[in-house]
């Protein structure tokens, strides 16, 4: 990777990046994909997106499915906004502070075949982008509730899934009494996420939860704004196997 190219990544997360969404027609929010190509392919062909609609994927395009680089390609040619999702997170923080992760073996093997193209889409994702409007908020994992969510770190918006009781962020699991941040947002905007990967759609009053394990077996969502619809597509099969 160019050094130029490398210097701009990571810092640009750490100053947390905040965009507005205006799109002329639809605004087509797409769950984590991790390289599940066959299964993006067959949503979007559902979905049509047409010239005035546009995409937002929620986060981790990457890793774990067959084919990231292509869904990388992909999104570029659709000239669709990303955010930011724990897993180019990693990659990220892996460039700029060598050793500070030990590398998982399907993120050795896509470093290896990153472009400079990749790193610059990559270099693009932000950690939300917002409907001010609307009181609407997208991101791919999550905020502690009660702490201004434009504050809060990349390491927690792209990693929260639950919180225990001393008010600290882990990930599901982690603690037994731990709670989903879902159920302790009681607030506006109302948030818009991926990252927890689910059976089915998950919905409170204030948020909605759109990763449905695609790349587990289960399917691979789609939110289509102002409609509030549902789209899906049924995994091939489970590529963590």
């Amino acid at each position: 990777m160019e050094p130029e190219l490398k210097n701009r990544l990571f810092p640009f997360h750490q100053v947390k990046g905040e965009e507005s969404l205006v799109p002329q027609g639809r605004l087509l929010i797409i769950g984590d994909v991790h390289g599940c190509v066959r299964e993006l392919e067959k949503l979007l062909k559902t979905l049509n997106p047409q010239k005035e609609d546009q995409i937002l994927f929620l986060g981790d395009l990457i890793n774990r499915g067959p084919d990231s680089k292509t869904v990388l390609s992909m999104a570029r040619t659709l000239n669709a906004s990303s955010l930011l999702g724990n897993h180019e997170y990693r990659l990220l923080k892996h460039i700029h502070q060598p050793g500070s992760i030990i590398l998982r073996s399907y993120e050795a093997n896509l470093l290896d075949n990153l472009d400079s193209d990749d790193w610059n889409y990559l270099s693009s994702m932000v950690l939300w982008f917002e409907q001010p409007n609307e009181k609407r908020l997208f991101v791919h994992g999550g905020f502690l509730p009660k702490v201004p969510w434009h504050q809060q770190s990349a390491e927690i918006v792209t990693h929260i899934q639950t919180i225990d009781k001393q008010g600290i962020p882990r990930r599901r699991g982690e603690i037994p009494d731990a709670v989903f941040w879902t159920d302790l947002w009681d607030q506006e905007p109302f948030v818009i996420y991926g990252h927890t990967p689910r059976q089915k759609v998950v919905k409170t009053k204030t948020t909605i939860g759109i990763d449905t394990g695609c790349v587990w077996g289960g399917h691979l969502t789609a939110l289509i704004l102002p409609e509030f619809e549902i789209v899906q597509v049924k995994s091939k099969k489970n590529y963590i196997k």
